[in-house]
């Protein structure tokens, strides 16, 4: 493997091919970047060991095991972090190289932690001392029906519907689509980001710009469907910008071939960033005076343990929150109050 310096691997065909598989898979771009970070780590890891750059295709499960367990006791990862670089590595061998591997190496404990949760009256002072406008919303559909930040960071205006009360969230993870309830009280400030939508978008396509991340080859199939109204991001971001992934040269051959607009060259309107919400969930929080360790997820786990208490179905309630497994939800019943927690103590029989 070629380097331009001491630490980092020239880019290569390797991780350019896995970088196209990854899309063919339509894994996200979040996803893309960390999985090419920790192959490259596993690169230099091994790059250090030998003193030179190794093609894994001469690799086995040795290796790999080498760098997992490097991880869990010399780096002391977290699990979940460790279980991301396997999942890396398991994509680059069974997936580009189309070669099976043996993992047996030393794992990162898993903590058995329950969620922060927070009470009704603290839940009304968080959505109280959020401002108005998006941050609000989003902080409200979290509550509300339960929806994950980027799930709220990503609603098309096409989601809402207003007379069935419902909202589609589309692509969740395990790229599945669910339905959740529309908050009756979030109507009002909903209809009115929708005009302000409508008309930063109009404005946009004064402009020349309008344009709009498309999933998938929708862009293909349906090429101006990524300046229609219906595919605007709810919660859009302030600025304009364009394509955030390199563009493959075969695509941008063809897209000049046919002359068709270059995706890279659209001024496209992104939705919010998440790490504005983030700040403004955090900083509700401060406000309100918890001293929990609350954010934006603590919403929907406190989306979930309320409904619980209130007597839904933990089956429905694994469905609300889109949950493979319905042992992941009943987490929640650890720290419901109908549950393990709401047993009354001896004590106060004294």
């Amino acid at each position: 493997m070629a380097e331009t310096n001491d630490s980092r691997p020239r880019k290569s065909p390797l991780l350019e091919q896995t970088r196209q598989l990854m899309r063919v898979r339509h894994l996200s771009i979040r996803t893309e970047d960390a999985y090419l970070r920790w192959i490259e780590q596993f690169l230099r890891f091994h790059k250090e060991l030998r003193g030179e750059w190794v093609h894994p295709a001469g690799m086995t499960g040795t290796e790999v095991n080498q760098f997992l367990t490097h991880l869990a006791v010399e780096r002391k990862v977290a699990a979940s972090t460790q279980n991301q670089a396997f999942s890396a590595l398991l994509f680059l061998f069974t997936q580009v190289l189309e070669k099976e591997i043996t993992v047996d190496a030393v794992r990162a404990n898993t903590p058995e932690r329950v969620p922060v949760v927070l009470s009704v009256d603290e839940v009304r002072r968080v959505l109280d001392a959020l401002p108005a406008g998006p941050v609000g919303l989003i902080g409200g559909l979290a509550y509300g029906a339960g929806m994950r930040l980027m799930e709220c960071c990503r609603l098309r205006v096409k989601d809402i519907d207003f007379a069935r009360k419902q909202i589609t969230v589309r692509d969740g993870k395990g790229e599945k689509d669910r339905m959740v309830p529309l908050p009756q009280r979030l109507e009002d400030g909903l209809k009115k980001q929708l005009e302000y939508v409508e008309r930063q978008h109009q404005e946009d396509l004064e402009v020349g710009a309008g344009w709009v991340w498309l999933p998938y080859a929708l862009a293909e199939k349906y090429p101006e469907a990524g300046r229609s109204l219906a595919w605007q991001y709810v919660f859009p971001a302030r600025n304009l910008s364009r394509e955030p992934r390199p563009r493959e040269a075969k695509a941008e051959t063809a897209s000049a071939a046919s002359g068709q607009d270059d995706p890279q060259r659209q001024l496209r309107r992104h939705h919010i960033h998440e790490s504005t919400v983030q700040k403004g969930i955090g900083a509700a929080v401060r406000r309100a005076g918890i001293i929990k360790p609350a954010g934006c997820h603590t919403l929907r786990h406190s989306f979930a343990t309320h409904l619980l208490e209130d007597g839904t179905d933990i089956r429905t309630i694994q469905e609300l929150l889109g949950h493979a497994d319905v042992s992941t939800t009943m987490i929640y019943t650890h720290v419901s109050t109908v549950g393990a927690t709401g047993v009354r103590s001896p004590l106060d029989r004294l």
